[in-house]
């Protein structure tokens, strides 16, 4: 029996080994955890779906893998003659589809291979290109590099023909002349560092690579513009100071972030462009009629955005007792993909730190993100007298190919109302 990766979410093909937790030769139960893998921002389990003693652990810690790729193998009693009969059916099936790819063209793909410019394939999660693993095998006993490989299937992934197509580009070119040239100039090298003192080196985590690649695609592919201003919470903040006691009676804390979503969530109602996501291949704007707010948590690991799904609905309460075990299990590394996925609008509250103003990147595929500071007593001037007030640093980053600034300002202003107008009732209601 082998316990391969299973399908793991719509649109993941691939994952990150982050744990293995049993040895060659231990006797396993079914159901239970032998291994959890990473995905996106997610560690999730992988169960046994049978019992059986751990013949071969097929990978390590920190391997990238494919859906459908097998992890562990494991021994059954009374299964030694049931794979026996099937191994002449597996044999066959592998022989047959390398003997028709090879039949396309049997040749190795070299440094000129055809078509170099032609398509090279741009991850986006820092994985491979989606290939069934019967695809990836083939390649790799014939040195094709499948991230030239074109795929033809839905998601761009690569079928057995693309496979096919590849090699006979490679056999055509291999019998083109090569044209003349200069040898290349030697392959550049990052700076060693370490000719003026000691280095440490430590490889990137598969989590701190996804939030790097996500964060060049968002600023590349979206034009941002960061709108600031401040709200007078003086009054909120003394409301949270009265009702604190009382969350806290009731089984959970009272924060910050959870009337800030609250107040978002009004907002966006009114400006419902800053709740949408803009389709960049049919040039639609998606107004989403549903308020799943994503909250940053910083962790050990890096920064994770799991979603609060209909914040509107649900009080200041259960905003609160939600959050506050979501963000532990956050920083568990416990959330499930799905809990990373849906959000329309995201909140990065980093006043708990110490920071002030900052310009937020927008969390593609949503079109603005609010970032909240330190709140700090500031002088303030009203009806022509000067008052001691907290005031809190407000940072709306938004796609300006969306969102245009007079809307940005508005949205804002918006948001300083409800913050500075919270409704003490908000916080007397304990259902939803």
């Amino acid at each position: 029996m082998d316990i391969r990766v299973p399908r793991l979410a719509e649109g993941v093909e691939s994952a990150t080994v982050a744990n293995i937790l049993v040895a060659e030769g231990a006797t396993i139960e079914r159901d239970q955890v032998v291994l959890e893998l990473e995905t996106e921002k997610a560690v999730g389990p992988i169960p046994s779906p049978g019992a059986g003693k751990v013949a071969k652990i097929h990978v390590k810690s920190g391997d990238q893998v494919q859906v459908g790729q097998v992890l562990i193998s494991v021994t059954v009693e009374g299964a030694a003659d049931q794979a026996k009969k099937e191994e002449p059916a597996r044999a066959s099936v592998k022989s047959s589809a390398i003997a028709a790819a090879q039949a396309a063209a049997p040749v190795r793909e070299n440094a000129a291979a055809p078509g170099a410019d032609a398509h090279r394939y741009e991850s986006r999660s820092g994985f491979p290109p989606p290939a069934a693993p019967s695809v990836r095998k083939i390649a790799q006993e014939l040195g094709i590099d499948l991230t030239r490989v074109k795929g033809s299937e839905r998601g761009g992934r690569i079928a057995l023909q693309d496979l096919k197509a590849y090699i006979a580009a490679l056999q055509e070119a291999a019998a083109a002349p090569a044209p003349s040239r200069e040898t290349p100039p030697p392959a550049a090298k990052g700076v060693d560092f370490s000719k003026w003192g000691p280095v440490e080196k430590k490889r990137m985590s598969a989590l701190r690579r996804t939030v790097a690649q996500r964060m060049v695609e968002s600023w590349t592919t979206i034009p941002h513009i960061t709108q600031m201003d401040e709200a007078d919470i003086t009054n909120l903040l003394a409301l949270m100071k009265k009702y604190g006691p009382r969350f806290e009676k009731k089984g959970t804390h009272l924060t910050f972030t959870p009337l800030a979503m609250k107040a978002a969530a009004a907002a966006l109602k009114k400006y419902p462009i800053f709740n949408s996501s803009f389709d960049e291949a049919t040039g639609e704007i998606i107004y989403k009629r549903y308020y799943h707010l994503g909250v940053a948590v910083d962790t050990d690991a890096g920064l994770i955005v799991p979603v609060v799904r209909d914040v509107d609905q649900k009080t200041i309460f259960s905003l609160s007792l939600e959050l506050n075990t979501l963000v532990e299990r956050t920083r568990q590394r416990k959330v499930s993909l799905e809990e990373l996925q849906g959000g329309t609008f995201s909140i990065s509250n980093q006043g708990g730190i110490g920071g002030g103003h900052f310009t937020p990147i927008v969390n593609k595929p949503e079109v603005a993100v609010l970032g909240l500071g330190r709140a700090a007593l500031k002088p303030l001037v009203k009806d022509k007298k000067t008052e001691t007030r907290m005031m809190l640093p407000l940072a709306l980053s938004y796609d300006h190919r969306v969102i245009d600034g007079a809307n940005a300002v508005r949205f804002v202003r918006e948001l300083i109302q409800a913050l500075e107008n919270f409704s003490e009732n908000e916080l007397k209601e304990w259902r939803g």
